[in-house]
């Protein structure tokens, strides 16, 4: 519409006479009623209204347009300007009266309302982001309703996942999607809830998963022991346990290793009375979600039984028997090779009369069967308990068997500190003579725990 002044009689082809001096085409200057009739037209261009006129009349039409014209006879142009002034100033009102409006809402069972921004929900917790609270986690199963002004990904059985505002009817979360319309889909099946800079992390995760480089998901931890004593005895023990871990969704490589020192300072000369060191590497590569192939290498040196080195290749197939977000539980079994290189050595007995008797150097090289099982959960939200066991029995060489047992629990103090009890036994049937064969540590200290990981 053109303001103040058209009249459509144009759609006849001529304009009407006016009320006053019945003029076709013309403006009566006190006419004012008519006037009011012209502020009623529609659309009419200038060279439409000079053919009309015979363009006598254009000097009328500017006058019509004029801003003064337009406020002397209360004209459309102002009446439009002021409600567009007051659409604006009405909507910085509610703005700055009523923020909530463009927050979320979440209403908790016991009539709590909490509102934000949703953050993200596991369906355990949902965190929301307060504006004076920071962040606020509550259970999952204490909500009763939620709305969201802003799209929210939600998650649905089947790995399906739908985005848009989120609200709840009955029972119901009801997901206002662009495409599908409204999708309705039962509370409890709801596998998730992200907004979309969380979605956005995840989904740079999973690439990071994918598609990492061999420096990168590293994750572990560095346990540490010490007893001293000084006085009647004097007796020092230290031990030190390392182990790094890089896991993926296909893959997992694992470093380990542990050394015990120990030394009795009571008699002259000091004796020694633990050192061993041992480590390895091992890759697990997942073949299906079940079933696993793995390699390993292990290095082993032992003083107290004269074993200079001893180190053992072997590889085969796993299964994950138990495999939850808590707890792991994987049985494996395969073959290997074992070399043992004993040092030379003497014993020598009190008496009476003192004997000593001196051993030579022995090797020892045997094909090897191997099984084993490891196990891995979470007591609770603080408290891990790690256990593994591997048995060799011998099928060449001299024959035999030893197994290896292996079992840490550990509490944290703080996110990257905690304290760690440890016990391993390490057992050989067919030792040196005089060696025995059986080496078990009992530790307790300090935990260091470095790195995020993949999971």
């Amino acid at each position: 519409m053109i303001p103040c002044g058209l009249y459509s009689g144009a759609e006849a082809g001529a304009f009407p006479a006016s009320p006053q001096s019945g003029i076709p085409g013309n403006v009566e200057p006190g006419g004012n009623t008519w006037l009011r009739g012209l502020r009623r037209a529609n659309s009419i261009s200038p060279q439409q209204w000079l053919s009309y006129t015979g363009g006598q009349h254009g000097d009328i039409y500017s006058r019509f347009l004029s801003k003064s014209y337009c406020r002397k006879t209360g004209g459309t142009m102002n009446n439009m300007r002021g409600l567009w002034w007051k659409a604006v100033f009405s909507l910085l009102a509610g703005l700055l009266i009523c923020p909530n409006l463009l927050a979320d809402h979440v209403k908790l069972k016991n009539g709590d309302r909490l509102t934000g921004s949703i953050v993200k929900s596991d369906t355990k917790s949902l965190v929301i982001k307060t504006e004076y609270e920071g962040e606020v986690t509550v259970e999952w199963s204490a909500v009763e309703t939620i709305s969201s002004t802003q799209p929210l990904n939600v998650g649905l059985p089947s790995d399906q996942m739908v985005a848009g505002p989120v609200t709840t009817q009955n029972g119901q979360i009801e997901v206002a999607t662009k495409q599908a319309g409204t999708v309705t889909v039962a509370k409890d099946s709801v596998q998730f809830l992200r907004n979309d800079a969380e979605q956005a992390a995840f989904v740079a995760a999973q690439q990071r998963l994918l598609h990492p480089t061999l420096s990168e998901l590293w994750h572990g931890t560095l346990d540490t022991g010490l007893s001293l004593t000084r006085g009647n005895s004097s007796l020092l023990t230290y031990t030190l346990a390392a182990n790094a871990i890089r896991q993926t969704t296909s893959d997992k490589i694992s470093v380990y290793m542990t050394t015990v020192y120990g030394r009795n300072d009571t008699t002259s000369p000091s004796q020694t009375i633990a050192h061993q060191i041992t480590g390895g590497i091992r890759g697990d590569i997942n073949v299906s979600p079940k079933w696993f192939a793995f390699a390993a290498t292990d290095f082993n040196s032992n003083e107290l039984q004269h074993l200079d080195l001893q180190n053992t290749i072997n590889g085969g197939a796993g299964y994950h028997l138990l495999q939850r977000k808590a707890t792991t539980f994987d049985v494996f079994g395969g073959a290997g090779y074992n070399q043992e290189y004993f040092g030379a050595y003497e014993l020598t007995s009190p008496g009476p009369p003192s004997t000593t008797q001196s051993f030579a150097a022995v090797t020892q090289r045997d094909a090897e069967m191997n099984v084993g099982q490891s196990f891995d959960t979470h007591l609770n939200g603080r408290t891990t308990l790690n256990e593994s066991f591997d048995l060799y029995p011998g099928i060449s060489g001299p024959g035999g068997y030893r197994y290896t047992f292996n079992s840490t629990a550990a509490t944290k103090i703080k996110a990257w500190l905690g304290w760690q009890v440890t016990f391993t036994d390490n057992y050989i049937s067919n030792p040196p003579f005089g060696i025995k064969s059986n080496d078990m540590l009992l530790s307790t200290g300090l935990r260091v725990s470095f790195g995020k990981g993949a999971m």
